[in-house]
């Protein structure tokens, strides 16, 4: 059975400001009523995308980054609900389907502490569970014909995006990873820094591409691995796009389709690679904002694209003026991301 709390009509009306002469998004989004079945509603509904919060830390926690990325979920919603349904965007062409339930791991996960040892084991455990949650819900969407779009959350929830797309199309998938750091690290217990190697060790990932790694905060070992399996793991880094001019960004985009785009692929957004977004791990260098929606509409647009996920986004470690920022960019992201699938756009 699904462990999803589901997003209701009632939830809508609480996020959605109504404005006199306007159509809001939440005038228009689909819901799942309470006496269907999940998977087979959207099934046979007409929505394209299917949205699915995890608002939870706890891989973060286990990584020992910083707390916050569970209110992402509530902030995105706050504002994709308040968008314009216009003719550049429809607001029906979305299934909000609502959020895994955290609620009982997340309760668990503010016990531990993760630079105790047996605490750090516990959290891992704690992922562990999430990823079969996770696995499973974005398995069905693909099977059920339609483009999860995940809302995180940590990056350790790639793993189960890549799990569950694998599962779905019954063979490897592919990925490619905007983001300041690899994902890459050691299989020492499931946590945010290796949804990655995880997913590649056991068969479900295939080729991986990392795209604008910071050079500062790629670790040798990691290095040391992408090498040992460059066939299949490629990369490209921030300073040799940005600072040095050595590699150019749409030319780098074309390189990664051509490595990453003949198969299914997700397509993994972290948030922590945006200059002074609120984050667990937030930079003050990096491409901007801009360039990340230009990626997302790039990649949307390719006909391979399974899902897309968007993590590590911490609102609430913004200044209490500027918390809704979070939730209002990724709200344009999704947009950016279901427009480039609208030729008629």
């Amino acid at each position: 059975m699904e462990n999803i709390i589901r997003f209701t009509d009632t939830d809508v009306v609480k996020y959605t400001a109504y404005r006199s002469g306007e159509i809001k998004f939440g005038e228009r989004v689909q819901t799942i009523p309470a006496n269907e079945p999940v998977f087979e509603y959207i099934k046979n509904c007409d929505a394209e995308f299917v949205l699915l919060g995890i608002p939870e830390d706890i891989g973060i926690r286990a990584n020992y980054g910083r707390q916050g990325a569970s209110y992402a979920w509530e902030s995105t919603l706050k504002s994709i609900l308040n968008l314009q349904h216009n003719k550049f965007c429809k607001g029906g062409r979305v299934l909000i389907l609502g959020q895994i339930n955290v609620l009982e791991l997340q309760g668990k996960a503010q016990t531990l502490d993760p630079y105790n040892k047996e605490g750090r084991k516990e959290l891992s455990a704690l992922v562990e569970k999430l990823d079969k949650d996770v696995s499973y819900v974005v398995c069905q969407i693909i099977k059920a014909g339609k483009i999860p779009i995940i809302i995180g959350g940590g990056h350790n929830n790639a793993y189960g995006n890549i799990k569950g797309t694998s599962l779905a199309k019954g063979r490897p998938v592919n990925a490619i990873n905007y983001d300041a750091h690899a994902d890459f690290r050691m299989l020492e217990g499931r946590h945010g820094g290796n949804g990655f190697s995880y997913a590649f060790e056991e068969g479900f990932l295939k080729n991986y591409f990392i795209f604008g790694l910071h050079e500062n905060y790629t670790s040798k070992g990691v290095m040391e691995t992408i090498k040992k399996h460059s066939d299949r793991i490629r990369f490209n880094t921030y300073e040799q796009i940005a600072i040095r001019k050595e590699k150019h960004f749409s030319e780098e985009m074309a390189l990664a389709t051509g490595f990453v785009g003949d198969d299914p692929f997700g397509l993994e957004i972290d948030l922590d690679a945006l200059p002074n977004v609120a984050s667990s791990n937030i930079t003050n260098t990096g491409f901007s904002i801009e360039r990340a929606r230009q990626f997302i509409h790039y990649f949307g647009s390719q006909k391979n694209v399974a899902y897309m996920h968007i993590c590590e986004g911490a609102p609430s470690l913004d200044h209490d003026t500027k918390n809704h920022l979070t939730g209002k960019l990724i709200a344009y992201l999704i947009t950016d991301f279901m427009k480039a699938k609208d030729i008629k756009v």
